[in-house]
């Protein structure tokens, strides 16, 4: 099959395939990945702002065990994971498990990505709809490179903002 003409495939790179996934692949693999790919694009967008919020110093009040940590002592990004308590891990693991397994649920015979949230009710035209559609997969794509990008420089110099500090506004990270 073809997949030139699907939402996202779009100009500068049109359709773009570069590991072959989707040779001679039918229109339910193409709609299987595609499925994949706006779920990590929403999650990555998630991760990206939730980066950012927390390095700009907001956090949950109280605290996130019964010993007293606190949401705000838990270091931002990739080192907070070491910090968290073993039985807030567990609730994480829980949580992310309950939400794939139960919640994120594709609906039969709708587009990809369609959990029956109408968060596109509000666009009245299908022309409009694909457009939203073509926004969120490319935002969800930028995401996916924002949060390895914050990830990978965050691990080398301990500086994910280094764009901030280049043009003298530095960000305090974890310091």
């Amino acid at each position: 099959m073809s997949f030139e003409t699907e939402v996202g495939a779009q100009p500068p790179l049109g359709f773009w395939d570069p590991l072959g996934l989707l040779e001679n692949a039918d229109q339910e693999r193409f709609d299987q990945l595609r499925f994949t790919e706006i779920k990590h694009g929403r999650v990555a967008m998630l991760a990206v702002v939730g980066h950012i919020t927390t390095t700009a110093g907001i956090h949950l009040p109280g605290t996130i065990d019964l010993d007293g940590t606190t949401f705000d002592s838990i270091p931002n990004g990739l080192a907070g994971l070491s910090a968290i308590p073993a039985f807030g891990l567990f609730q994480l693991f829980v949580s992310i498990g309950y939400w794939e397994l139960k919640v994120w649920k594709q609906v039969e015979g709708s587009t990809p990505g369609d959990f029956g949230i109408p968060f596109l009710s509000f666009v009245d035209t299908p022309e409009k709809q694909e457009a939203a559609r073509a926004k969120e997969l490319n935002n969800g794509r930028a995401a996916q490179m924002g949060i390895l990008a914050l990830m990978v420089h965050e691990q080398l110099d301990n500086n994910p903002y280094m764009i901030n500090g280049l043009l003298g506004f530095p960000v305090a990270f974890n310091q």
